[in-house]
């Protein structure tokens, strides 16, 4: 039967979707299931005790577990619940034109959330023949289009056209319980701890595409080994089982000392704290048109020593701008000879609070937003709050 809105803004029936594709689906297959849980968290400290589920719009079974508890995070195929909710977020997994006009039928808010950079990767299927799983569809009608700020400026654009809507910039939203949940059952709870000597540089860029590639990370270490090889007992560079047998990639890092003298070492994919807790010391990062991520906070929570180029987390770790490599390779310097870890990690996590789920800053900005899709003449400003 269904269900007649009841919209009122001090409490909305909230649906976000997800897209298994297996079940039992694991956490750190990719980061789109982390921002629908980082995201219904959000919603849930709002004061306005918003009712907020997640939607799973394939036909997966969530029988057979999930990787969230689901008294937490109630999880429903999408089918179930779609002429009941007031606001569907449409984030993970597809959502047909039909779905959308079904629920603006009744009156309700339909809003299209996005986390990645889909131009840069629509441009590298179309270019290199990659499968994106499905021929890509942008249907009409959302009412509005929402995007965070590491993504808005290569892909914002390529949205608003495609789906006929200017782009909202949203705060970017992060929940530690994940990390911490990985590291629990880790030496020293997965915290970096106080080793010292020539120490162990981890890269952890997937390597997928040209966003986030390992071999600026490789080269600052590199110019650091020329001139401090006492600095550096290792670099492990991870996602490269693909690298390895590449003739460009080949072709180039054979010519970089620390492959030379047997110093580098390209290994398989891991997850990130099991990697960080048995044998890393220092993060060495490159990204392009991705300037925050994941990967930044999980490894300074952790109290790991981060050498990043991400201009919207300047203050965390040892950053460095665009492609200065010598820039990055004296920030790296610095970055292995910190010392007093337990402050570093402490003042990491204080920077990194802007972030978090319960900020009250970002649980007003997402009511403000929701606000917006009912009333029209709610207040715009969100964009410039956000560092767009």
């Amino acid at each position: 039967m269904i269900q007649a809105p009841r919209f009122t803004k001090a409490h909305l029936r909230i649906g976000i979707t997800i897209g298994l594709h297996s079940e039992n689906e694991d956490l750190w297959i990719n980061g789109i299931k982390q921002n629908a849980l980082a995201l219904a968290s959000l919603l849930n400290s709002s004061p306005r005790g918003h009712d907020v589920c997640l939607l799973n719009t394939t036909a997966v079974s969530l029988d057979a577990g999930l990787a969230w508890n689901r008294s937490e995070f109630p999880t429903f195929p999408l089918e179930d619940k779609v002429d009941e909710i007031d606001v569907l977020i449409a984030l993970g997994g597809a959502v047909s034109s039909d779905t959308v006009k079904r629920v603006r039928s009744r009156g309700g808010r339909v809003v299209v959330y996005k986390c990645g950079v889909e131009y840069i990767m629509s441009m590298q299927a179309t270019l290199f023949n990659r499968s994106m799983k499905g021929r890509p569809d942008y249907p009409e009608g959302f009412d509005e289009i929402w995007a965070i700020p590491q993504v808005i400026r290569s892909s914002g654009p390529f949205w608003s056209v495609l789906y006929r809507r200017p782009v909202r910039c949203v705060p970017f939203v992060w929940d530690p319980r994940w990390i911490e949940a990985q590291a629990a059952s880790l030496p020293g709870h997965g915290l970096r701890d106080e080793r010292t000597g020539p120490l162990r540089i981890s890269v952890f860029e997937p390597n997928h595409d040209v966003v986030k590639f390992c071999l600026y990370p490789l080269m600052i270490a590199e110019l650091v080994w020329r001139e401090h090889p006492e600095l550096i007992e290792f670099v492990s560079v991870t996602n490269t089982e693909h690298l390895r047998t590449n003739p460009e990639f080949l072709g180039v890092v054979e010519h970089l000392d620390l492959v030379r003298q047997h110093r580098a070492f390209f290994e398989n994919r891991f997850t990130t704290p099991w990697f960080l807790a048995h044998h890393t010391d220092v993060v060495v990062s490159h990204q392009w048109e991705n300037p925050l991520n994941y990967a930044y906070l999980e490894c300074s929570w952790l109290g790991y020593p981060l050498v990043h180029n991400g201009s919207l987390a300047a203050d965390l770790g040892f950053a460095y701008e665009g492609f200065d490599l010598e820039a990055g390779a004296r920030q790296l310097i610095q970055a292995l000879r910190q010392d007093h870890l337990s402050a570093y990690r402490e003042r990491q996590r204080s920077r990194i609070a802007r972030y978090l789920c319960n900020h009250p800053g970002n649980v007003g900005a997402y009511d403000q937003l929701l606000d917006g899709l009912f009333d029209k003449k709610a207040p715009s400003a969100v964009k410039e709050e956000h560092a767009c």
